[in-house]
C-alpha cells in the first residue's frame, strides 16, 4: 500500500510518520506522475489559499480530481479540508470542489485559541486525539456525507464515499488509528480492483 502526501505545503513529514505507523508506505508527493503509483492521497493541513495556489501553478487540480473520480481515496486535513470542500463561506472561490460540504475557515478562531482534544470517531473504537489549530468547520454536508464526529455539536469529521476530511491534525500526535482508517480505506478500494 503506497499512501502519497501532497508536498507542496504543510505538514508532510509527520503524516508520513502516521502513515506508516498504520503499515502502509508513506510517500512526499512533488510530482503529478507520482499519483500514478498511489493507493491514497492525503492533502494536508497548511493555508488552504497557499496550497490551492501551488495546485494550480504546479498542475495537480485535474489528475488529483481523476486520481479522486478513479474512486482512490483522498484525505483532507485542516487545510486539506477546506481544498476538499464544494463551498467556503464567505467570498473564496473553492479549490477541488470535490466533497459536498459547506466549509469555514478559522472557524476555531486563531493560533492562540489551539487546542486539543479525545474525539469519538465513528468506524474507531476508542476516541481518537485531535489537536485543532486555527482550524476550520464544516458547517453543512450534502446527503452524500457522512458525519464521522462532531465537536460541541459542530462537525469536525466527515466522510463521502473515497473522500475523508478533517478540521483537525491527527498527525501531531502519536494516535495513528485515522491515518489506520484511511489505509483500511485505500485497500478496500484495491481489493474492489482485484474482485472485478
Amino acid at each position: 500500500m503506497k499512501i502519497g502526501v501532497l508536498a507542496l505545503q504543510g505538514a508532510v513529514t509527520e503524516h508520513i510518520r502516521s502513515v506508516e505507523r498504520a503499515g502502509a508506505e508513506g510517500l512526499a508527493v512533488k510530482q503529478v506522475e507520482q499519483l500514478d503509483e498511489l493507493d491514497g492521497l492525503i492533502l494536508p493541513g497548511g493555508e488552504s489559499t497557499t496550497i490551492g495556489k501551488l495546485m494550480r501553478k504546479y498542475g495537480f487540480m485535474q489528475p488529483i480530481w481523476d486520481f479522486a473520480a478513479k474512486g482512490k481515496p483522498v484525505f483532507g486535513t485542516c487545510a486539506g479540508l477546506i481544498v476538499m470542500a464544494e463551498r467556503i463561506s464567505g467570498q473564496e472561490e473553492a479549490h477541488l470542489e470535490l466533497m459536498d460540504m459547506t466549509v469555514s475557515r478559522n472557524a476555531f478562531g486563531r493560533q492562540r485559541e489551539s487546542f486539543e482534544t479525545d474525539l469519538p470517531v465513528k468506524g474507531i473504537d476508542e476516541t481518537v486525539r485531535a489537536v485543532f489549530i486555527r482550524a476550520p468547520l464544516i458547517e453543512s454536508v450534502g446527503e452524500q456525507v457522512e458525519v464521522l464526529s462532531t465537536y460541541k455539536g459542530e462537525i469536525v469529521t466527515a466522510r463521502q464515499g473515497n473522500l475523508l476530511a478533517c478540521s483537525y491534525h491527527p498527525e501531531l500526535t502519536d494516535d495513528y488509528r485515522l491515518h489506520s482508517y484511511f489505509v483500511d480505506m485505500a485497500q478496500s478500494y484495491k481489493q474492489s480492483l482485484q474482485n472485478q
